[in-house]
């Protein structure tokens, strides 16, 4: 049934009972008109009114829901879907939105996985150049402020060795920024030795306490899964060193069934209604990349967990 039909036809059931009423109830209109008749004619017209409305509030209903989710709605929380069923325009206007909804769904999972495969491609040309191109160059100058060093008036060695002492450390930050942007213990040694090497990392230059749990049983993921949920907790501690106000974090990744968990978890102020920044948004994009869920929540005791939840057994980036 049409939208024009479904309206007319609740209007048609309120004025026919309206009718009836009146054909049937032992009502007289007098002239002029006295007090009790108006106060029963009046009652009618409200009765009348508020169950059109009524009819009209629950004949409308769906287009009500559609308003609500398209309000709503976030591409990177799919499957929010409304139920369409029987006929007429509202519930092929529901199904019209459910494939839109579908279409668009797809189309930016396609464009992020893009976007983020030549991300990581950029990221790993970048970390490549450091390793090879200014860590090489300034080993280079190392070895040379040495033989100065060696070879200088001991009035100018101290100054020599300062200065070797401040390109050793340039040296250790570009080392640490290449293995940010391309972690090679990932690559080479997998997941578990990627986030103890981040975790390490992420407590000496913090000061914060990082405690790992890593089940035992953790079976062999595909790289882009291993990828994601390594960036997804790095995103995760950078966070929490930014604007948690913790002293504590917790990295644990554990199996459950055909999932792979990760849970990082901190002690400080704690959220409740987490703004979705781009670090978050990101999360959330990377996650969908391989078929998995992102949670952000309050802590059981203080502070906040970041939850990524990602299947064993699918194929990704």
């Amino acid at each position: 049934m049409s939208l024009f039909w479904r309206i007319f036809a609740l209007n048609a059931v309120v004025l026919g009972t309206a009718t009836a009423l009146l054909l049937w109830a032992p009502v007289t209109v007098s002239v002029p008109v006295l007090l009790t008749e108006a106060v029963i004619l009046v009652g009618g017209l409200v009765v009348m009114l508020v169950a059109n409305a009524a009819l009209l509030r629950l004949g409308l209903a769906p287009l009500g829901r559609l308003t609500k989710l398209m309000t709503t709605v976030d591409l990177l929380r799919p499957g929010q879907r409304l139920p369409a069923s029987g006929g007429g325009e509202i519930t092929e206007v529901i199904r019209t939105f459910n494939a839109m909804l579908e279409r668009l769904e797809h189309e930016r999972a396609t464009s992020s996985a893009r976007a983020l495969l030549a991300q990581e491609a950029e990221r790993r040309r970048i970390a490549q150049e450091l390793h090879d191109e200014v860590g090489q160059s300034m080993t280079a100058i190392l070895l040379e402020l040495k033989r100065v060093s060696d070879e200088a008036p001991p009035t100018l060695r101290e100054q020599l060795h300062e200065v070797q002492e401040i390109t050793r450390e340039s040296l250790d930050e570009v080392r640490r920024l290449a293995r940010r942007l391309r972690p090679g213990v990932l690559d080479d040694l997998g997941l578990v030795s990627a986030l103890t090497s981040l975790t390490e990392d992420f407590a000496t230059h913090t000061g914060l306490q990082v405690t790992r749990r890593f089940d035992a049983d953790l079976p062999v993921l595909e790289p882009g899964t291993e990828l994601v949920l390594y960036r997804v907790a790095q995103e995760s501690m950078t966070n929490v060193a930014r604007h948690a106000d913790a002293t504590q974090v917790t990295v644990a990744l554990r199996h459950t069934d055909d999932h792979v968990v990760l849970a990082v978890t901190d002690d400080g102020c704690g959220v409740e209604a987490p703004r979705e920044g781009a670090g978050i948004r990101g999360m959330r994009e990377r996650a969908l990349l391989i078929g998995g869920s992102l949670d952000i929540t309050p802590a059981p005791d203080s502070g906040t967990r970041v939850q990524l939840t990602a299947p064993v057994s699918r194929k990704q980036l």
